[in-house]
């Protein structure tokens, strides 16, 4: 009993055939992007010319299309014409534009435009398509659904790094990537085109307007309590991706590139194995619990990062086990935070909600980058940089106080609510 108990955590949800269709298009349309978000920077700034300040610059206007595209992307989702599919068609049709004007881009203009529309189409897709996952599953369901559909981006995203580089080793065709990513996006049109079904709530003579949704969800009080909480856990996301591998490269005692390159791959290998175990697992929590667990998982891996600079033995061995806990803490966020979000919107609002929730990510990925990279750039510069960029790790983790205090505040307000909801509804 207890060995069927043990391997009942690493077997395949059974969940709709849809959602499954979604997941392959998402692994699809994430391997072609696996191809560019990595390579193109090399390629415009070494091969085509053009001054890494300007490809950066084209960059973040993408970004900021991108932010551009959410607000559309969950407004289109939830209007009763337009609808999860035909709002991912466009989504998946504007970046295959986007790859066609980056395979001609010899100049910053092309280039500019073909980052924002890439922008434009990833910030449309991403409402889109946790909407349509949540419409085909059940609240039991969701948090295995989510953890399925983010392995397939997390998979198709390192698959693309990985197969993009073998292909740029043995050709040095640079432009062939933006080829073979529009491609993917055409494909990933036909498959949501032939074989997604729109699985959305019909619309009542109540429906709101945009505008009035867009208000119900700004007025949501638990819900904007959340998105600040979101963005703490969008910000630590960002730290792992962008400042700690410099922090591994540059402040680490005996980290080659190398070892920091086998650092962050073992990071993400380790994540998608315990992708869909840990998503098993805290079914049996509820979503704001199981918050709770992952935020408490990043306090302990930055704890360990913060150890792997200090300690004068065994910083692989640290190195190792704060990845560990932060891949850990990772998988257990992602299907959580989609989750709650989902239980919290009204179903016909389900595409601004998680629009919303997606903006989270813009704005960590913006904090993160900026943030990180001023204190790596002042550690450098001072004469006590060890206490500076070894502090930040500890006030890091110190700040995951905030976000359980607010969690916990979420939990008591929406027991409250349910409470409250049952008195109500009681015959008596």
């Amino acid at each position: 009993m207890k060995k069927n108990k043990f391997l009942s955590i690493f077997h395949l949800p059974q969940l709709s055939p849809q959602v499954w269709l979604l997941a392959s298009g998402r692994l699809l349309s994430q391997i072609g992007n696996g191809f560019t978000l990595f390579y193109a920077p090399i390629f415009f700034v070494n091969q085509v010319g053009i001054p890494a300040t300007v490809v950066g610059f084209a960059l973040g206007m993408g970004a900021i299309a991108g932010v551009v595209g959410r607000f559309l992307g969950g407004t289109l989702a939830d209007d009763p014409v337009w609808g999860r599919k035909k709002t991912l068609i466009l989504s998946a049709a504007v970046s295959a534009i986007a790859d066609m004007a980056l395979v001609l881009a010899d100049g910053f203009p092309i280039l500019l435009l073909g980052n924002m529309l890439m922008g434009l189409g990833i910030g449309l897709y991403w409402p889109a398509t946790e909407a349509a996952v949540a419409d085909f599953t059940t609240p039991e369901q969701r948090n295995e659904a989510f953890a399925i559909t983010r392995l397939a981006d997390t998979t198709g995203l390192g698959l693309g790094v990985v197969w993009g580089g073998l292909l740029i080793t043995y050709t040095g065709n640079y432009r062939a990537l933006f080829i073979i990513d529009g491609i993917s996006f055409l494909v990933f049109m036909a498959v949501i085109y032939f074989a997604i079904t729109n699985n959305q709530p019909p619309s009542s003579e109540h429906q709101k307007s945009p505008f009035q949704a867009w208000g119900v969800a700004l007025r949501d009080r638990i819900f904007l309590l959340f998105l600040l909480v979101n963005i703490l856990f969008t910000t630590y996301l960002a730290y792992v991706n962008s400042t700690m591998p410099l922090y591994f490269t540059n402040f680490v005692t005996g980290f080659s590139e190398g070892t920091v390159s086998f650092l962050f791959s073992f990071h993400i290998v380790f994540a998608a194995l315990l992708q869909m175990p840990i998503a098993r697992f805290l079914n049996r929590f509820s979503r704001v619990h199981s918050l709770i667990f992952s935020i408490l998982l990043w306090g302990m891996g930055f704890i360990l990062v913060w150890l792997t600079g200090v300690a004068t033995w065994g910083n692989l061995l640290w190195a190792s086990l704060a990845m560990m806990v932060l891949g850990v803490a990772m998988v257990a966020y992602n299907p959580a935070a989609s989750s709650f979000v989902v239980e919290l919107a009204p179903p016909e609002s389900r595409g601004i909600y998680l629009s919303l929730n997606s903006q989270c990510w813009a704005i960590g990925y913006f904090i993160a980058p900026i943030l990180g990279g001023w204190v790596l750039e002042t550690a450098a510069q001072a004469e006590s940089s060890r206490l500076i960029i070894d502090n930040f790790w500890l006030i890091n983790a110190a700040s995951i106080i905030m976000g359980v205090c607010t969690l916990l505040y979420l939990d008591k307000k929406i027991k409250a609510k349910a409470k409250k909801l049952h008195i109500l509804n009681s015959p008596n």
